[in-house]
């Protein structure tokens, strides 16, 4: 049987910066992801925003959480060598119940904390955006605030687990929990875990896995949400992370200069039918954010876009059996992060329907319900060899002419481009597929490098990233995967040239 003292259900961001903070101690923890990767949920599409703390409630843990983390996520990406870009976000309004809102979350940021927020006039927030409608009539700018890439950040947290001693264990789907006398019994993979604490941060699974020891009391709704990323030739129409605030009640458009140059475009609300982590697309949405360009900043190129996803939000609302015996939705939902503790099952810790600002607080959660766990398991002993910092990976198109003829001198294959939209190398992917946890799939590899996110989209570059995989990995090429399991790219039988 394979013993731990904590087990950590979840790859995604808040599974990877939990699994970080417990390596802090000395215990032994591992962590448990069905699928083949980390951050191939939740974390894998969403806008990547550090938020500055203004939209969430006084008093609660989110907000406090939110603010401490804007302030420190700097140093958190200097740490984990994730690029950070502080550009700051500027909330706008066109009217006024927008001015109303944007008053409101301008007060409610000074209760939290938040450094540096400030009201603008119109004519203000045109001089910062002059991009934006010029019926533009009031902005709320926080400084404090900004946007990561969320693959750079939960891999770099999963990197630096790793390396201070966690074990990361993939295809490893949880089906069944049991407590024993000590701890808990984990079924998962095909096999069999002991632990003496679980932490939970299954995601939009999290309900489950929490169901899978206690009657049902928060389940996970779903919303969906649609998303266009623009090319980098439209880099420069925005500097800030501008979220728009509408008159109706509706889900507003949110633009983000994103750390590659791109802009993201969204997202949109539409409901869900179920949780499918396959993220579809929906036209209503897609067309919703159209519209809403047109609004808000008319001259924005949408002819520049190069893609759209999907992505899912999880929502959590309290359950109750009526007197017929059916489980029922409660009427509100849950705005506080949701953490879930209780005597009935000791040292076993849930997270369910974390969201927005799930990424921004990430690191400062995880170090939350690690420490608590730790305090009820006794393990309070530090781990004197915790190095929390983990080095860059190389990135050939950011190197200066002398530094990148001096890479491929010593290793040939940082002068052969595999992706010339990013002007990544072959070798870059193959450190991509080495490193631990390392990619094995095609997307696995983009989301480390940057191959196949830039303007064709992997047109002229998959190929020879499967080739790679396939020689790295020594697989065929039909084994390989663009993502999920399921989406082989290349099919049919192999030939032997003859």
């Amino acid at each position: 049987m394979n013993q731990y003292d904590v087990i950590v259900i979840g790859g995604g961001l808040l599974g990877c910066f939990t699994l970080r903070a417990l390596t802090q101690y000395k215990l032994s923890a591992a962590l448990l992801e069905a699928r083949e990767d980390v951050c191939t949920g939740i974390s894998r599409a969403n806008t990547a925003i550090v938020y500055s703390g203004c939209d969430t409630k006084p008093g609660t843990l989110k907000s406090a959480l939110c603010v401490r983390s804007a302030q420190r996520f700097d140093t958190l990406c200097r740490e984990l060598g994730v690029r950070y870009s502080p550009c700051g976000t500027l909330m706008v309004s066109f009217g006024p119940k927008g001015d109303e809102t944007l008053r409101r979350k301008h007060s409610q940021g000074l209760q939290n904390g938040v450094q540096g927020v400030r009201l603008l006039s119109g004519d203000e927030v045109l001089k910062l955006e002059p991009n934006l409608n010029p019926r533009v009539t009031s902005g709320l700018y926080a400084p404090e605030a900004g946007t990561v890439n969320p693959w750079e950040l939960g891999m770099a947290a999963a990197e630096n687990a790793r390396k201070n001693g966690a074990d990361l264990l993939f295809n490893h789907k949880v089906t069944a929990i049991k407590r024993t006398g000590g701890g808990y019994i984990i079924d998962a993979g095909g096999k069999t875990f002991e632990a003496n604490g679980i932490i939970n941060c299954a995601g939009l699974f999290a309900d489950d896995v929490f169901e899978l020891v206690s009657e049902p009391l928060v389940r996970i709704y779903p919303v969906s949400g649609d998303y266009f990323v623009l090319d980098t030739k439209a880099s420069g129409y925005i500097n800030h992370v501008i979220f728009h605030e509408p008159e109706e009640k509706s889900k507003g458009l949110t633009l983000v200069p994103t750390v590659d140059g791109n802009i993201l475009v969204g997202p949109s609300k539409v409901s869900a039918a179920g949780k499918d982590d396959a993220f579809p697309t929906s036209a209503e949405g897609l067309e919703h954010l159209r519209r809403l360009v047109g609004d808000v900043i008319p001259p924005l190129p949408m002819q520049h876009v190069i893609r759209s996803f999907g992505a899912m939000r999880p929502n959590p609302f309290f359950v109750q059996t009526d007197e017929n015996g059916v489980l029922t939705r409660g009427d509100k939902g849950i705005s506080d992060f949701f953490v879930h503790e209780s005597d009935e099952n000791p040292n076993f810790i849930s997270l369910i329907g974390i969201k927005t600002p799930g990424l921004t607080c990430a690191s400062e959660l995880g170090q939350h319900v690690a420490a608590r766990l730790v305090e009820r398991l006794g393990f309070n002993e530090r781990n004197a060899s915790f190095d929390p910092h983990r080095s860059a990976p190389i990135r050939v198109s950011e190197c200066a002419m002398e530094e990148r003829a001096q890479l491929a001198a010593e290793n040939p294959a940082y002068g052969a481009v595999v992706c010339r939209c990013r002007g990544v190398t072959e070798a870059e992917i193959i450190n991509s597929i080495r490193q631990q946890p390392g990619a094995v799939t095609v997307d696995g590899v983009k989301r480390r490098t940057g191959a196949g996110s830039g303007r064709c989209q992997g047109g002229f570059c998959m190929q020879r990233i499967i080739e790679i995989l396939s020689r790295e990995l020594g697989r065929p090429p039909t084994d390989i995967q663009k993502d999920r399991p399921g989406s082989a790219i290349v099919r049919g039988r192999q030939h032997d040239g003859a």
